[in-house]
């Protein structure tokens, strides 16, 4: 396997930034990049990689929806007075994210070894891109949602959580999953977005507790030869890059767009499926 340098976290880094918000899977691209480099995805690089890279996406989601949680919180903290005599809307939003977030995580621990062996096969890799441009394409076909905050239903929210459990699996994107599954459901655009992306908050934030408890096991010689400047760069990449992916993402969804990516990932999943052939 080769040497983990800051060339290769920077690609990394860019590839994490882009594909974790932009629907065409930021796991399969992973997979298929660190194969591609000779990178071992169990080494300690990876693994300490992994953690910052999802602490870097994750200060994106922050920085991007900063002012809607500042709102959000604000609005939260105005309903739990007794005197509050309007609708309890953000509370509501917030009962539906947690309900989302319940499957999610159940899902995951329940299937972590399967899917931490999907991530060894490229097969697996290809097959679920092609699912993920499935996915995106029939929004070309679905109507515009109309469905606000009084109008989402649990068993909806519920559904969104089970499809971003299995969006785990390398190649099933999170975001495209997740929005496209409100769509169908016709919830409007911008709540499907600031829906999926309010139950990516504890989403990432498990991933990458996952990911710290695999470092644990590791000892402090390992841990001295890691090379932590090209890691730490190339989560501060991801940031920057998350940023502006987070930002074309939701110029792309209020307009429609979402299935302008399904021949994208159509094409790098048949490029996988022959390479594994």
């Amino acid at each position: 396997m080769n040497a983990f340098g800051f060339g290769q976290a920077i690609l990394l880094g860019i590839v994490q930034g882009l594909t974790e918000f932009l629907p065409i899977s930021s796991s399969g691209h992973l997979v298929i990049l660190q194969r591609w480099l000779g990178l071992d995805a169990g080494s300690s690089e990876m693994l300490l990689f992994d953690v910052v890279a999802h602490v870097g996406t994750l200060g994106a989601v922050l920085l991007v929806f900063w002012r809607t949680i500042r709102r959000f919180l604000y609005r939260l903290r105005r309903e739990t007075q007794l005197t509050w005599t309007k609708p309890r809307s953000a509370w509501r939003f917030l009962c539906l994210g947690a309900a989302a977030v319940v499957p999610t995580a159940v899902i995951g621990l329940a299937f972590k070894d399967s899917f931490e062996s999907a991530f060894s096969s490229l097969r697996t890799v290809g097959a679920c891109l092609m699912v993920t441009g499935f996915m995106l394409a029939v929004t070309m076909k679905t109507p515009r949602g109309r469905r606000g905050w009084r109008q989402l239903r649990l068993w909806q929210a519920i559904l969104v959580g089970i499809v971003q459990g299995l969006a785990i699996l390398p190649g099933i994107s999170r975001s495209g999953a997740t929005i496209c599954l409100a769509t169908y459901c016709g919830w409007r655009r911008r709540w499907a977005v600031e829906f999926s992306f309010l139950i990516a908050v504890p989403a990432i934030l498990g991933a990458t507790l996952i990911h710290v408890l695999d470092t644990m096991h590791l000892s402090a010689e390992p841990l001295n030869a890691i090379a932590w400047g090209p890691i730490l760069v190339g989560g501060l990449i991801s940031l920057l890059v998350g940023v502006f992916a987070l930002k074309l993402l939701l110029h792309i969804v209020r307009r429609g767009r979402l299935h302008y990516f399904a021949i994208y990932c159509w094409f790098v999943g048949i490029l996988t499926l022959i390479a594994d052939t």
